[in-house]
């Protein structure tokens, strides 16, 4: 059933006043056509009472010796007369299948006239109606061609068994006590749906459709700029803000968009510059502790005193490039990521690190150049401190360009994966003070993933080692 019912907020609106829409329709449609059948009815029996009533004036106008010529002059296709000394039809003949209306109707017409002389049937027609044309041809020496001609007689005489529409029986005594005989073929009930009603269905459901389609695309289009601009805000707190425009209520959410953008970015700003400012200030005391640790006297407590101040001062240098990359307004540009990555890799060959990258196809990528080279040399500083070496390789996986960093060391417990994104996060039992680092450098590089809109991911691989992913957008 969920299947059924769209997602989005534009495809439930528009199948909402689809759906409201279409249902109106049908039932005016409904309410039109049944107007229109009952009007059209009641005119078609008026025809049909006025063409009786002239029909029983001429009869009795014209001289008795003249009335059975007269019955075949008026003979027509659907409308039979006989002119006969009794009626045909049986006293209690009144009405019939709906025949009260039209009997009312003749009633009216037939001024003058005693409803006892009037007598009237009304027979629906048969299921199994023939549908052979009054005039149809015949075949000239064909056997049945005498059977086909006076079928075509009985059906001029209204008498054909096999009629398709209502038909009349009417019988009225004349002035003289002779009957007048007549038998009128309705014509046809107009259908429910007809081709024209079906076409207006049709021509009026493609308009409205593109006139819903557009009106909800305007009306929804705003909360597709919202969603955006929320999704950019989380790459970038120094995007511009959202134009305050449109109705309304989508005014007061642009407006209240851009002032949540607002306190967003002071707060960032707010603690970017308080980290700066500490760890600025708190490079004068170190340097004052270093000039006086050097005037130590043992050598084991200078040493371990100089080790301590060098890993003070590795933090503070640490903090200023975690708050550096938050406040990072680097213009993005289109580079070889390709090249990017055997850049990092050369550099670190270069100062004896074990560092390889497995060659890869020119890739463009539009990114902020310096942030991803310290993510990526971050991922690859891990990998040679705690894993001894460091593999880069590039490849592409469902639309993302994926930077993979492979060590040899002893991988991550997996309960231990998703805290260690976490910033002086260090895992004892395989990233310890030995090794060096403050516990940031993963932080930077999710800070750096999140910025291009990709995610970091850590995963311990079979054959030994943990395997860093740095999964970007394109």
């Amino acid at each position: 059933m969920n299947r059924l019912i769209p997602g989005s907020l534009f495809g439930r609106t528009v199948a909402l006043l689809l759906i409201g829409l279409v249902v109106t329709h049908f039932a005016s449609i409904a309410v039109h056509y049944s107007s229109r059948g009952e009007v059209i009815n009641l005119v078609a029996d008026g025809l049909v009472a006025e063409r009786v009533a002239a029909t029983v004036r001429l009869f009795e106008a014209a001289p008795v010796q003249q009335r059975p010529q007269l019955a075949l002059f008026i003979r027509r296709p659907g409308f039979g007369v006989t002119w006969e000394p009794r009626a045909a039809l049986p006293l209690h003949g009144h009405g019939g299948a709906g025949g009260g209306v039209l009997e009312t109707m003749l009633a009216l017409s037939l001024e003058g006239i005693d409803r006892t002389r009037l007598r009237a049937v009304l027979e629906e027609p048969r299921e199994d109606a023939s549908q052979t044309n009054w005039f149809a041809p015949s075949l000239v020496g064909n056997g049945d061609s005498l059977e086909l001609l006076q079928r075509q007689h009985r059906r001029m005489l209204g008498d054909d068994p096999g009629f398709s529409s209502p038909r009349l029986h009417v019988s009225v005594a004349l002035s003289d006590g002779s009957w007048l005989n007549m038998r009128v073929l309705l014509p046809p009930r107009p259908p429910f749906w007809s081709g024209r009603a079906l076409v207006s269905l049709a021509v009026t459901l493609v308009l409205v459709v593109l006139v819903v389609v557009w009106t909800v695309r305007r009306m929804t289009r705003p909360l597709a700029v919202v969603a955006a601009a929320a999704d950019r805000l989380g790459r970038d707190v120094n995007a511009p803000p959202l134009p305050v425009r449109g109705a309304n209520e989508v005014r007061r959410a642009a407006s209240a968009f851009n002032r949540m953008q607002e306190r967003i970015r002071s707060l960032v700003e707010t603690r970017t510059r308080m980290l700066a400012a500490i760890s600025h200030d708190l490079r004068t005391p170190i340097t004052r502790l270093r000039l006086r640790a050097e005037f130590i006297d043992d050598d084991e407590v200078r040493a371990k005193t100089m080790a301590d101040l060098a890993e003070m001062e590795d933090m503070v240098s640490s903090v200023l490039a975690f708050a550096r990359e938050d406040a990072q307004t680097e213009e993005r540009e289109t580079i070889d990521i390709a090249a990017l990555l055997q850049s990092v890799c050369d550099n670190l060959a270069d100062t004896g690190s074990d560092c390889e990258f497995a060659e890869a196809a020119s890739m463009p990528f539009k990114c902020r150049r310096l942030s991803l080279r310290r993510a990526v040399a971050n991922l690859a500083n891990n990998a040679i401190a705690y894993g001894k070496r460091a593999r880069l390789s590039l490849l592409e996986e469902e639309g993302n360009v994926v930077i993979r960093v492979d060590d040899d060391g002893p991988g991550v417990p997996e309960e231990d994966i998703a805290r260690i994104f976490e910033p002086f996060v260090r895992l004892e039992d395989s990233r310890n003070r030995q090794t060096g680092g403050t516990g940031l450098g993963l932080c930077i590089v999710q800070s750096v993933a999140e910025a291009h809109g990709g995610k970091v991911r850590l995963s311990n691989r079979p054959e030994g080692g943990l395997r860093a992913e740095l999964l970007l957008p394109r």
